[in-house]
């Protein structure tokens, strides 16, 4: 893994059409939120990994023959997990 460091305003490439730049930080070390701004082309899939986990794991659940659409319907509109 690369890990840098940049400031508010900087940026990275990734390959030639991508660039990850630093838009904001508040706070400080391990409870600071930073935002990125993300510039790529509109093809690209670009997910959170938390919601790409999420998404493997339905999708897993929607190929289960007893799978019930209706209930994991309701399980995301009361916020709970699948």
């Amino acid at each position: 893994m690369l890990v840098l460091a940049r400031k508010v305003g900087q940026a990275i490439k990734i390959g030639d059409n991508i660039t990850v730049r630093v838009t904001e930080v508040r706070g400080r070390s391990q409870n600071a939120l930073v935002k990125l701004g993300i510039e790529a082309p509109s093809g690209t899939r670009i997910l959170r990994e938390e919601v790409e986990a999420e998404i493997a794991e339905e999708m897993l659940l929607a190929k289960d023959p007893a799978f019930d659409i209706n209930s994991l319907r309701n399980k995301i509109r009361q916020g709970k997990k699948p």
